[in-house]
């Protein structure tokens, strides 16, 4: 079954290559979506796809990179949005 999430990743998740890492297993995976940076040092991605693959990268999330320091991924799902490939989006 295709689901899609917004996840919130926050810890030391910025300045990690959580963006270029998490795009990497996307583009590995089959996921659809984009990860971008917030402000507030969070990183913000949707992620769409089948069900079982979303959870393996679910589970990814809240691990990231091995300089990242995961303290928690905030999970919301949202309506699918058909994205096309996934994406690193800036601003």
């Amino acid at each position: 079954m295709i689901k899609s999430y917004q996840l919130i990743i926050t810890g030391r998740v910025q300045g990690v290559f959580y963006r270029a890492s998490i795009r990497d297993k996307a583009t590995e995976w089959g996921i659809k979506g984009f990860v971008k940076n917030e402000d507030d040092r969070s990183v913000y991605a949707e992620i769409e796809g089948n069900e079982e693959i979303l959870n393996t990268m679910i589970d990814w999330a809240n691990h990231g990179p091995s300089g990242a320091k995961v303290e928690e991924v905030k999970l919301v799902e949202q309506p699918i949005k058909r994205f096309i490939g996934f994406e690193i989006r800036r601003g």
